[in-house]
């Protein structure tokens, strides 16, 4: 995603609350969700020996992001995560309500299923997100539901605006702290990479510099 549409992000998650949230709560704040709190935690795949640590950062309405996940991730998942030569975090980083909505989800479920979760969103983005004449979070929802999360859960999610703050709130820090100017955004061992969406080749030589 282009970093002009990433400016004003806050304000733009912010403005469309209402067309997203089912309940006439009042907005909650970051510090409602505790620091223990297990959807705030890591999101990570990978073996916890890897000498090399990989960094993503993505939000689940991203059309380059969707890109990166359907026809590069696969080949980073076979030769590089799966034989343990790379560990993988991912870190949300919503550039609209829906994505923000779809994160909150996502981290709602158990964290073993957040990467198959967030692979499908990714992978059928087209079909949720972006075809004609569709309500996206009623799509979403049935997405959800194919992910263990009926309708009721699903409206306490959307009703959860601590979780909603302390995502936005996150990410503010990140974008802030590592000056991110749009996604997909990788760090590898800590370290910039943003030479790594063009191919998998592209990205397995990154990984090999680094090691």
């Amino acid at each position: 995603m282009p970093a002009a549409q990433l400016l004003g992000r806050r304000t733009l998650i912010a403005s469309g609350m209402a067309l997203v949230a089912t309940a006439a709560a009042p907005f909650a704040r970051a510090d409602d969700v505790p620091a223990s709190d297990p959807r705030m935690g890591p999101r990570v795949i990978g073996s916890p020996d890897a000498k090399i640590i990989v960094d993503e950062w993505f939000s689940l309405t991203c059309s380059h992001c969707a890109h990166f996940s359907k026809e590069i991730f696969p080949q980073i998942r076979k030769n590089l995560i799966d034989t343990g030569k790379i560990r993988y975090r991912f870190h949300d980083f919503p550039i609209d309500q829906v994505a923000l909505l779809a994160a909150m989800v996502a981290r709602s479920l158990p964290a073993d299923r957040y990467e198959a979760f967030v692979t499908d969103l990714l992978d059928h983005l087209d079909e949720w997100a972006f075809a004609q004449n569709i309500d996206p979070v009623a799509e979403l929802k049935k997405r959800a539901a194919l992910f263990g999360v009926n309708s009721a859960e699903f409206d306490r999610i959307n009703a959860d605006n601590a979780l909603r703050e302390a995502i936005i709130n996150k990410q503010d820090h990140d974008g802030a702290f590592l000056q991110i100017q749009g996604t997909p955004y990788f760090r590898i061992n800590d370290v910039p990479a943003p030479d790594v969406v063009g191919s998998y080749d592209d990205f397995a030589k990154a990984v090999a510099k680094a090691s």
